[in-house]
């Protein structure tokens, strides 16, 4: 809104550039108003002596349609009835409707509730809660493990075999793995127990473990293991399968092998030796698209940076026997990143990042 010695003051200008020789529509455009506008103003400063907004003061008509104050009270008592306590009014209206009677629209509910302060969840139902993501991000191997359980077909419809599989953020490397009949904690705590030892982790060394929900990951057994392991547990968002993405990524890549058996497995002993196929060809022959095509093995054990040096070596060997093929343009670029993150978010991982920043400044130190 536009104040009145701004207003006057337009008005001013208008007509000194008006009388130096400038259109008035011009001079009006330069000061972003029309020349309808300028022409109110200055009827408005004639008539009335000021150029004031006058709309807020303005007398408006009552609407026509505006509920009566008898109206207004009669819904309040309405939604206050022990009957209607716990509807809300997208029931209520319908409801009173059956009974042959209509006091207003669903909105018009809705609206005065709103004004009255009443317009809060009814019912015993609580408003949902908003969960923070789960937030991880890891510089090398064993420090960030996902893990989760997915089902196998068994020998009958209906039947399952399932399997317990750990992988490694930074490396996407499988580092524990097994197949049972059941879903256990108990299960799920000795394969930890397995895959820290197998990876001579030290306690000492912090590991986020992050899982979903299910029982198996959220167990007393379980909870009990890792914080004899020193483990830190992190779950996801109840019935957000994206907070555990790439672990349900690497169940997608098993169960679309050429080999996969979708009809099911006829035994456990069979189910375990294909699982026991699969890792091995995941961890030393599948060639990670997100890993620059390395496999997840040389990812895991260090031996990225020389490869993918080797690759550069050849590819700017190439690049200078025929640069025109190039275009002046770079070779393919085969860097990795430094920071693999799990289910980032802006603002915490701007914080982790100054954290990891201070560590080493200090360590340099």
């Amino acid at each position: 809104m536009i104040s009145a010695p701004d207003r006057s003051y337009a008005i001013q200008l208008i007509d000194e550039a008006v009388s130096s020789g400038a259109g008035r529509a011009k001079a009006c455009g330069i000061l972003a108003i029309t020349e309808r506008t300028y022409f109110r103003w200055q009827k408005q400063q004639k008539v009335q002596g000021s150029v004031s907004d006058q709309r807020p003061t303005a007398k408006r008509p009552t609407p026509s349609n505006k509920l009566s104050e008898e109206e207004r009270q009669k819904i309040i008592e309405t939604v206050s009835t022990p009957e209607f306590k716990d509807m809300p009014p997208c029931e209520i209206v319908p409801a009173l409707a059956d009974k042959g009677e209509y006091i207003a629209s669903e909105s018009t509910f809705y609206r005065v509730l709103r004004e009255e302060g009443m317009a809060g969840r009814r019912g015993r139902a609580s408003a949902p809660v908003k969960r923070t993501i789960s937030t991880h991000h890891a510089t090398g191997p064993n420090q960030v493990w996902m893990w989760d359980i997915t089902y196998l077909n068994g020998p009958v419809k209906g039947t399952f075999y399932y399997l317990y599989l750990i992988s490694d953020l930074f490396s996407r490397d499988i580092v524990g793995w097994e197949v049972w009949p059941e879903e256990s904690a108990d299960h799920a705590s000795e394969l930890i127990r397995r895959a820290t030892f197998q990876q001579n982790r030290l306690s000492t060394h912090p590991l986020v473990l992050h899982s979903d929900n299910g029982s198996p990951m959220k167990g007393a057994t379980m909870l009990t293991t890792l914080y004899a392991l020193g483990i830190t547990p992190s779950n996801s968002r109840p019935r957000v399968s994206n907070d555990n993405a790439y672990a349900e990524s690497l169940f997608r890549t098993l169960k679309y092998r050429p080999n996969y058996q979708p009809k099911g497995f006829a035994t456990l002993t069979e189910a375990r030796q294909w699982c026991r196929r699969f890792v091995e060809w995941y961890r030393f022959e599948h060639h990670h698209s997100s890993l620059k095509f390395l496999t997840p093995a040389q990812r895991h054990n260090g031996e990225a940076d020389n490869i993918l040096a080797k690759r550069h070596a050849v590819y700017q060997a190439a690049k200078a026997a025929h640069p025109e093929r190039w275009n002046n343009r770079n070779t393919r670029d085969w860097t990795l990143d430094d920071i693999v993150f799990l289910n980032p978010d802006k603002t915490v991982v701007q914080e982790d990042l100054a954290d990891d920043n201070e560590r080493l400044s200090s360590h340099e130190a």
